[in-house]
């Protein structure tokens, strides 16, 4: 189905829906991945969306990694909107006939501006509180794997984080492009969504997506967040992906 004939934006209990239950039909393979990445489109209830559809049988084994990282993936969602930021697309977790190859991830597509990226975007004054939101849901996310890339532009104004799976490791593993707020004051609208993950532990979705251990660690990170109240500085000059972008 072209792009144009695609069902309007829908509201984000609508695209759930169709995530969770919509006919799926692959379109083709996302170029530049390490893992299978795979643009689909589902349809359901009338309704067609297209996503992104990243199968467990397609990641790659990593060492510091257990293989799973679709459950992760579907964690930052589940946090992210917990926690009322809104930078993750609706993700959902399938396992049933209707995915073709079997276990995965499903992430709504987010039309996007190809030649933007966080180092472009921070150009712009008027993205660095989208910026520092990703910033600070990485330290409590500890993410990973934040290339400059994995900042989009989407076509809807906003800044969305994706590709999230290399998250929630009981161990520090934070790796990201984003250091240009260091040492400046976390936002308190910010420290106050983070508190409340502190104590109330984040969503009882995270039950069957982390194990007891990372769960833990996560509310551990929220209570240093807020003790500290600052994005924190690289003193190694060494945690950042590669490639940068």
């Amino acid at each position: 189905m072209p792009a144009d004939e695609l069902t309007p934006p829908l509201d984000p209990p609508a695209v759930l829906d169709v995530l969770r239950a919509g006919e799926v039909e692959v379109l083709g393979r996302m170029p530049w991945s390490s893992n299978a990445t795979l643009l689909v489109e589902l349809r359901h209830g009338g309704e067609c969306l297209r996503a992104v559809y990243k199968p467990r049988r397609g990641e790659r084994p990593l060492w510091d990694f257990p293989a799973g990282l679709d459950r992760r993936e579907v964690a930052a969602y589940e946090l992210a909107t917990w926690l009322g930021w809104g930078i993750v697309p609706e993700t959902v977790l399938r396992d049933d006939e209707g995915v073709p190859f079997g276990v995965g991830s499903l992430q709504r597509f987010v039309p996007f501006d190809v030649e933007a990226h966080y180092f472009t975007l921070l150009e712009e004054p008027d993205r660095h509180a989208a910026l520092r939101t990703i910033a600070c849901f990485d330290l409590l996310a500890n993410s990973a794997d934040r290339k400059g890339g994995h900042c989009l532009s989407g076509d809807d104004g906003r800044v969305w984080a994706i590709d999230n799976g290399l998250t929630f490791h009981c161990e520090p593993k934070l790796r990201t492009v984003i250091w240009d707020f260091a040492s400046e004051a976390i936002p308190e609208d910010l420290l106050t969504d983070v508190r409340r993950l502190a104590t109330d532990g984040g969503p009882d979705s995270l039950a069957d997506l982390l194990d007891d251990e990372e769960r833990d660690a996560l509310v551990e990170r929220a209570a240093e967040v807020v003790a500290d109240g600052t994005f924190p500085i690289d003193t190694t000059g060494r945690r950042y992906p590669w490639p940068l972008v």
